[in-house]
C-alpha cells in the first residue's frame, strides 16, 4: 500500500466513523421527537420538509449559495468528495488534468450508477501555454457481431413509434454493452497533458473504495439497480452480480450508509501497477470478456485489445461577441449550438423589436421560443447525428449562421410545432460532469458515464465496476445513419462546452442528463449571455427539458407555476413537473487568464445535485 493510500484511507475512515450513526437518511433522536437530520425521502412528514425556504440576505433572493472563488485552482462536480480530490491533487503540485482524473475517480466510487471504468469519456482542455483547445472522444465502439441481424435473430427490431435513437434496442443488459473508453482515455489525456500517473491520480479512488464513504443525499436516491436480464426479451431481472457488488445485505444505501467496494479498489489498483494495459489486455479483460460470453454478448478480446480513442476537433460558433466551442458528432453537443444560432437570427424574426432579454424568463413567449429552438435543432440532431467514421455528418452546413435564417419560418411564434409522427422514446441518461483549473491557467470539460442509472445493469463479478449501455441509443432502422454495426459509435448524448474571447478562455460549461445535455447547454449560455447571470444563477434559474419524438415539455414546478397553463394553450404537450429531468450543471469562468498576479477563477455547481465548487 503506498503512502498517499494510506494518507487517504485514514481521511475517508475518519469521515465515515462521523456519520456512521445514520440509518434511513435520519439520525435517531428521542421518543416521541420528530427524527433528526431528514433527508425528506421517506420521512417527508416530519414537518421540516414542509417549512418556507429563507431568502438569501443579498443579490438574487433564489440563488441557492454564492458562487466560489479562487486564485489558484477549482474543482467542480456532482459530489463533495471528489471535488475535494481532485483539489488535494491540485495542492499536492498536479494540474487540471490530473485533477479531473483524480475527481472522476472518486466519482466511480461514490456516484456509482452515473460512471464507472466500463463507460464512456469526452473532454475538452485548454492547454495555456498553446492557448489552444484539445478535444478527447473516448466513447465506446460496438462489439463484433453487433449487426441489425444477429439482434433480429434475437428478437429486436426497429420500432416503428420510435423515430430516434435507439429504435428496437433493449434499455439494458449485455447487447448494449459497447467496448469502454475511460480507462483508455483517462492514461491518454494524463500522458499528453497530465504531469502525475495513475498511482497518484487513482490513489484518493482506492482509498474510498477500500475504507468506505457515506453515501450522499442525492446519489441515494438515484441508487437503484435497473433490470438487465434475460438476453431475449430483456429486461425482467436483475443481475445477481450487481446485487451482491452494489447492495448491502440486498438493499441500496440510503444517505449517511457507509458502502465498500474492495473488487473496485483491486481493479484501481491493478490499473495504477499496469496501467490501461491492465484493462484492455489483462485480467480485466478476460473477466470483462468471461461475464459477456455468459449472458450471450459478442465481445471478444480483440475488440478489447484493438479499443482506441481519438483526439478530435472541436466544433464552434459565435454568440453574443463569444466564440462558443462544443463536441462534434456522434456527440449531440453540436446541437447547442445550432440552438443558439436559431435563437440569435431567428428571435427578431419571431418577434421584431424584442430580445429574450426584454422577453425575459417570467414570459410564457419566451420558454415558446426557447423550446421551438431547440425543436429545429434536434430535428436536425436526428436526421444527421452519428459515427462520423461510417457515415457523412453536414456539420458546417448544419452550423452556419444561413442554416439556421432558413429554419425561421418553421415556428409559428404564437403555437407549438409538432416534430414528427406521433411517438414514444425512452429518455434514460444518467452521467457526470466535471471541470477543473490550475495556477497554469490549464482548464479543462469533462464528461464521463455509464449512460443510464447503472449502464446496463451488468457487473464485471471480481472487479466491482458496472458496464455501460452506451449501445443502446443506437437503431436497429436500417435508414438510420446511426444503425448499429461492428466497432462502429453510437449516437452519444454526452456534451462538453468551452467559452472563448479570441485566444483567451473564458468558461467551462457543463450540463449532464441524457438529450438534456445540448438543451441545457443552449439554455445556460443564455442565461449568462442574454440574461446576465453569474455561474450559480445560470444553474439556480429553472429550466425545461424537451422530448424530440414524443414532443413531450417538461419545466420544474416554479416554472410550471408561473408558464405551464399559457404554455399548454399554445399547443405544448406538457408532462409533470420534474427538477430529476434537469440535470446537473458545472461550470469555471476565469478572469484575467494571462496575469497569473490577477486572476481569478469562478465557479457554479448545480443545487439539484449534491456537489460543490472548491478553490485554493
Amino acid at each position: 500500500m503506498t503512502k498517499t493510500t494510506t494518507a487517504w484511507r485514514r481521511g475517508s475512515a475518519a469521515l465515515a466513523l462521523g456519520v456512521a450513526i445514520t440509518l434511513g437518511g435520519s439520525v435517531l433522536a428521542q421518543t416521541g421527537s420528530s427524527p433528526l437530520f431528514s433527508t425528506c425521502e421517506k420521512d417527508a412528514a416530519t414537518p421540516a420538509c414542509n417549512a418556507i425556504r429563507g431568502d438569501r440576505a443579498e443579490g438574487w433572493p433564489a440563488q441557492s449559495r454564492a458562487e466560489v472563488f479562487a486564485q489558484h485552482g477549482m474543482v467542480t462536480t456532482s459530489q463533495p468528495l471528489a471535488a475535494q480530490a481532485g483539489l488535494q491533487i491540485l495542492k499536492n503540485g498536479g494540474n487540471a488534468i490530473d485533477a479531473a482524473v483524480a475527481t472522476a475517480a472518486v466519482l466511480n466510487v461514490v456516484e456509482p450508477m452515473n460512471v464507472g471504468v466500463g463507460g464512456d469519456l469526452f473532454a475538452i482542455v485548454y492547454v495555456a501555454k498553446e492557448h489552444k483547445l484539445y478535444a478527447l472522444n473516448a466513447s465506446g465502439m460496438a462489439p463484433t457481431g453487433a449487426t441489425p441481424e444477429h439482434f433480429a435473430s434475437l428478437g429486436y427490431h426497429a420500432d416503428p413509434k420510435n423515430w430516434g435513437p435507439s429504435s428496437g434496442m433493449p434499455s439494458g443488459g449485455i447487447l448494449t454493452v459497447t467496448a469502454p473508453g475511460s480507462v483508455w482515455g483517462w492514461e491518454a489525456i494524463l500522458k499528453r497533458f497530465g504531469t502525475m500517473g495513475f498511482k497518484q491520480v487513482l490513489a484518493p479512488a482506492e482509498s474510498y473504495a477500500q475504507g468506505g464513504f457515506p453515501v450522499s443525499q442525492r446519489i441515494a436516491h438515484d441508487w437503484r439497480l435497473p433490470k438487465a436480464l434475460p438476453l431475449k426479451g430483456c429486461c425482467t431481472s436483475v443481475d445477481p452480480d450487481s446485487v451482491a457488488a452494489w447492495y448491502i445485505d440486498g438493499k441500496p444505501p440510503v444517505a449517511g450508509q457507509i458502502y465498500r467496494n474492495p473488487d473496485l479498489a483491486k481493479t484501481f489498483r491493478l490499473l495504477q501497477a499496469g496501467g490501461a494495459q491492465a484493462f484492455y489486455h489483462g485480467e480485466i479483460a478476460k473477466a470483462l470478456v468471461a461475464k459477456s460470453t455468459a449472458l450471450g454478448g459478442t465481445m471478444t478480446l480483440d475488440d478489447l485489445a484493438n479499443y482506441h480513442g481519438e483526439w478530435v476537433e472541436p466544433v464552434h460558433t459565435s454568440y453574443h461577441g463569444h466564440e462558443v466551442y462544443e463536441l462534434p458528432p456522434p456527440s449531440q453537443d453540436w446541437a447547442a449550438l445550432e440552438m443558439i444560432n436559431v435563437l440569435e437570427q431567428c428571435v427578431p424574426v419571431w418577434t421584431p423589436g424584442q430580445t429574450l432579454a426584454s422577453l425575459g424568463p417570467r414570459s410564457a413567449e419566451y420558454w415558446h421560443l426557447m423550446v421551438e429552438a431547440k425543436k429545429l435543432a434536434y430535428a436536425d440532431l436526428i436526421r444527421f447525428n452519428a459515427d462520423p467514421n461510417f457515415v457523412k455528418v453536414p456539420i458546417d452546413e448544419l452550423l452556419s449562421k444561413a442554416h439556421a435564417r432558413s429554419l425561421c419560418g418553421k415556428v409559428d411564434p404564437r403555437h407549438a410545432s409538432a416534430t414528427g409522427p406521433a411517438g414514444e422514446a425512452s429518455g434514460l441518461g444518467d452521467t457526470i460532469v466535471l471541470s477543473t483549473a490550475d495556477d497554469q491557467g490549464n482548464m479543462v470539460a469533462w464528461v464521463n458515464s455509464n449512460y443510464s442509472g447503472f449502464g446496463s445493469g451488468i457487473t464485471v463479478p471480481g472487479y466491482g465496476f458496472i458496464l455501460h449501455n452506451r449501445g443502446g441509443l443506437f437503431s436497429l432502422d436500417p435508414k438510420s445513419p446511426n444503425v448499429i454495426a461492428p466497432h462502429k459509435r453510437p449516437y452519444n448524448t454526452l456534451a462538453a462546452g468551452f467559452v472563448m474571447d479570441g485566444s483567451n478562455p473564458l468558461m467551462t460549461l457543463l450540463l449532464m442528463g441524457g438529450d438534456m445535455q445540448a438543451q441545457g447547454h443552449a439554455q445556460a449560455l443564455v442565461n449568462i449571455f442574454d440574461l446576465g447571470a453569474n455561474l450559480q444563477m445560470a444553474t439556480d434559474m429553472a429550466r425545461f427539458r424537451h422530448s424530440q419524438v414524443p414532443n413531450r415539455l417538461v419545466l420544474e414546478q416554479p416554472l410550471y407555476d408561473a408558464v405551464g397553463k399559457d404554455l399548454a394553450a399554445m399547443g405544448h404537450k406538457l408532462g409533470p413537473a420534474d427538477s430529476a429531468a434537469m440535470g446537473g450543471f458545472q461550470a469555471i469562468a476565469v478572469s484575467h487568464p494571462e496575469d497569473k498576479a490577477r486572476r481569478v477563477y469562478r465557479a457554479g455547481s448545480d443545487h439539484r445535485k449534491d456537489g460543490q465548487a472548491v478553490g485554493w
